[in-house]
């Protein structure tokens, strides 16, 4: 009675946001949860990971009135209790260890269910973000399928190395041994062809390199183990090549549902801005037109932001979900994918600005089109290019990730249509600013800046 009474005293300060909280530490083989003091007799109790225990769980939860949870993200322990909980109808909320963790106040004899319990029923906990409904099952079927292609790229690299074997330098004149040049000439090896001049002609029209050179390269020395090694290396290849389609399937029948429960209209203008630009399919992309089914989905072309190409916006709409509302800003949005500086400010200086260090695939997705876009002719290209002279390419890629990231930010909440203003755009406002500065410069030390006079013969090139 003396604990409890000094544990009320001690946080008579603050008041309480959520009465009806409880909390859950989640393990491997046992959750711990609890509740309220003035809820139950005994408001710690361990249960076990199977379905029954869980069932018992959310029971003893609401026996007790509990109306939200709270747990961290471990491992993957967490998800079959969140979804069991938010099915039976509570609030649940996933938090990130690292701010429970940097709450300050805690004692050593309280248990971490307890300690969540506490500072969730104060309001000092936030919510992980988490996409709701169709938008999580449409991110597993493509996390799925990332995972299916990297490991279908490992068997690339087994067909590679035991044609490199047998002296075959395939890989040498091909820009791709997966392409169709490639498949055909690895599939009669397969069956048995080994004359480099039958194996030539099976050339792709469109592929660059001569039936001479090809037939060169393909003059090698055939090993039964080597060919043992190509043979299944191909054979897995295939099965995870159907194992990527059946996921474009259930990709494209989730987006046809998603579709169906927006109520989306195609939005085709006059001028043509509503109606998705036509690209070519993009390379281990998914076997249907993905900027249309996109475009049905959120009413928008994501593909007219430079860089970012229909599978990428797919990914990211995926990983953020199509309704940003749950950043208030552009700045919360850059924030949450820490691509924003990290300001850590002290007696009015700034000590480091870093990014925060992050794991988010959202963050990865928008840097890998960032590195995309400094290749091209565009104002993001020009402003990638420009940060990268003066500050290196690292800061150069996670500041044009940022922009993409707010244009992309905009265009979903806001509906924003992005126009490239083109590549002098930021060189331009470069030129300004800095000519600017140094007009202030000049005008503190006494002196009046003025633009040199260009000569005739200059005039006349330029």
């Amino acid at each position: 009675m003396k604990r409890k009474a000094k544990s009320q005293a001690t946080h008579s300060g603050l008041a309480v946001v959520n009465p009806n909280a409880a909390a859950i530490d989640i393990g491997a083989t046992i959750h711990v949860a609890a509740v309220g003091a003035d809820r139950a007799s005994d408001p710690v109790r361990s249960f076990g990971t199977f379905t029954a225990d869980l069932h018992r769980l959310a029971d003893w939860f609401a026996e007790c009135g509990v109306k939200t949870v709270v747990m961290e993200s471990t491992s993957v322990y967490w998800i079959p209790i969140f979804e069991l909980l938010d099915e039976r109808g509570f609030e649940v909320i996933l938090v990130n260890a690292r701010d429970a963790k940097h709450v300050p106040g805690r004692k050593t004899d309280v248990s971490d269910a307890q300690w969540l319990q506490r500072l969730h029923s104060y309001g000092l906990l936030r919510a992980s973000f988490r996409p709701k409904g169709e938008i999580v099952e449409l991110r597993a079927y493509l996390r799925q399928r990332e995972r299916l292609l990297d490991t279908a790229a490992s068997h690339i690299q087994h067909m590679q190395k035991a044609m490199t074997e047998m002296n075959l330098q395939l890989h040498h004149v091909v820009s791709d041994i997966t392409g169709a040049t490639g498949m055909r000439i690895i599939r009669a090896i397969i069956a048995g062809e080994r004359d480099p001049a039958v194996l030539a002609s099976m050339r792709d029209t469109r592929c660059h390199s001569s039936a001479e050179v090809i037939e060169k390269a393909l003059t090698g020395h055939y090993r039964g183990e080597h060919l043992f090694v190509l043979e299944q290396a191909l054979a897995l290849h295939d099965v995870y090549q159907q194992k990527v389609a059946a996921c474009d399937i259930r990709i494209q029948s989730v987006l046809k549902e998603l579709s169906s429960i927006r109520g989306r209209k195609e939005d085709a203008r006059a001028d043509g801005s509503g109606s998705p630009r036509r690209r070519s399919r993009q390379s281990n992309g998914p076997d249907f037109d993905v900027g249309k089914a996109l475009h049905s989905l959120l009413g928008k072309d994501l593909t007219r932001i430079h860089g970012m190409g229909p599978y990428l916006a797919l990914k990211l709409v995926s990983e953020c979900g199509d309704d940003l509302s749950a950043w208030p800003s552009a700045k919360h949005f850059t924030s949450w994918l820490c691509l924003a500086p990290s300001n850590k400010i002290s007696g009015g200086k700034v000590l480091s600005s870093r990014t925060r260090r992050s794991g988010s695939r959202a963050a990865s997705l928008l840097r890998l089109a960032a590195v995309t876009i400094g290749r091209t002719d565009t104002a993001l290209g020009a402003f990638y290019r420009r940060l990268s002279a003066r500050a290196g390419k690292s800061k150069a890629v996670t500041a044009t990730a940022r922009k993409i990231a707010v244009l992309f930010y905009n265009a979903l909440r806001h509906g924003m249509d992005y126009i490239d203003p083109g590549a002098s755009y930021y060189e331009t406002r470069y030129r300004e600013r800095v000519v600017k500065n140094l007009h202030r410069r000049a005008k503190a030390f006494g002196f009046i800046l003025q633009a040199a006079e260009m000569p005739a013969a200059e005039q006349a090139v330029s």
